[in-house]
């Protein structure tokens, strides 16, 4: 599978900018040790193997799912092998005494990288994954955070997202909001983060469904007029590298925009990707007859799809990486643009957010209004789109 060739790509975004900073680079991760939270996740694998590559000193990995850590000590070792330091992963939730219990084993961690978070759209759903979603990206950050800062890392890193530019929905709102927590947290240990656009077949991604309905032999179903910027998997760890070792405090790197870099529809991918496979790609009008003509279809060499223009809660026509407001520093990197904080945040209000929350959970019962409109309070310019309607209502 040409994943550059289906996200309308010819060239990898940081092949410069990664040879140009190399001896640099390695350099840190040979002299430094690691925690990674969330390195069993798609991204989280991808960072592991670029700082494992390089020959770090220690390097722990740390994820709530097991079976997701097999796969990676899996493919750790049958794509790079072993290293002198001392690489270890634990299947530990890393809000837990199990967790803080391995923390008191261990000496201080150079970097504490976190890239554990609740990505899609559709946990707003109802308002019980919605509270989770606010404990996960910004609870479990700011907890990580302060754990960082009492075993002296010189470093924290975590993942934003392009949807926490000017949010639409809620988990982007959710990120906005984290990184409200990091400027004030700033203040106690340097932290930098990421901004990056839909990495291409991670885990639980339109594109990652696409193998599935293939192997279960199920039509293609994807939103024709909304558009998206897409990273490789490889990228998605290079990107978080490099700002995790090379970006100073309150840094966030994004990928800049170029003719290499550009806005694609889902239904335009599933085209390519269907052809890719040799099949032709059979427009359906309805869900019910993409579903009855599978294994019509399939004999022939075509495969059935249905497009359809999005109306579910929460969805941007297109994304971007930055606020009109934001100071920008485009002349560091060839391809990648930094967005310059200073630590500007009001402490009133993220006490506020904290409260509110921990009174609803008082409660023992919330809404999603309620947390809309808290949201809104954090985020006054909070363009929040509701439509009633939710992907899990689609195919």
């Amino acid at each position: 599978m040409d994943i550059l060739d289906l996200i309308g790509r010819r060239e990898e975004l940081f092949v410069q900018d990664i040879a140009s900073h190399e001896a640099e680079l390695t350099s840190l991760v040979q002299q430094s040790s690691f925690l990674i939270l969330g390195g069993a996740g798609s991204i989280g694998q991808e960072v592991v193997k670029q700082i494992f590559r390089r020959s770090p000193q220690r390097l722990h990995v740390v994820d709530i799912s097991e079976n997701n850590m097999v796969e990676l000590v899996r493919d750790v070792r049958s794509s790079l092998g072993y290293i002198p330091g001392d690489f270890q992963t634990l299947a530990l939730d890393s809000g837990s005494p199990e967790f803080e219990a391995f923390l008191a084993t261990q000496n201080s961690y150079d970097y504490v990288l976190n890239l554990s978070a609740l990505k899609h759209v559709r946990s707003e759903k109802d308002p019980f994954t919605l509270m989770r979603l606010v404990n996960v990206n910004i609870f479990n950050t700011d907890t990580s955070l302060q754990q960082a800062i009492r075993m002296g890392a010189k470093k924290y890193f975590c993942v934003s997202t392009d949807k926490a530019a000017n949010p639409v929905n809620m988990m982007g709102a959710s990120k906005r909001i984290m990184e409200m927590f990091l400027m004030r947290r700033s203040l106690e240990i340097p932290v930098s983060t990421a901004r990056f656009a839909n990495v291409a077949f991670s885990d639980g991604s339109l594109l990652h469904g696409f193998n599935q309905r293939i192997m279960k032999r199920q039509p293609l179903s994807a939103p024709q007029d909304v558009k998206r910027y897409f990273v490789t998997p490889e990228e998605s760890g290079e990107l978080c590298l490099l700002s995790c070792l090379l970006g100073e405090n309150r840094d966030i790197f994004f990928p800049k925009l170029s003719e290499r870099l550009h806005l694609i529809t889902f239904a335009e991918i599933a085209v390519k990707y269907l052809e890719q496979r040799g099949y032709t790609p059979f427009l359906c009008s309805t869900e019910d007859e993409a579903r009855e003509r599978v294994t019509e279809l399939s004999v022939q060499g075509k495969w059935p799809c249905y497009f359809f223009d999005s109306d579910t809660t929460g969805e941007k026509d297109f994304e971007e990486f930055f606020m009109a407001d934001e100071h920008l520093d485009l002349q560091r990197f060839q391809s990648i643009g930094i967005v310059k904080n200073e630590a500007l945040f009001d402490p009133a209000l993220l006490d506020l957010f904290v409260e509110k929350i921990a009174l609803l959970k008082k409660r023992g019962m919330w809404t999603k209004e309620e947390m809309v409109q808290l949201f809104t309070v954090m985020i006054p310019e909070f363009g929040h789109k509701e439509t009633g309607k939710y992907l899990d209502g689609r195919m």
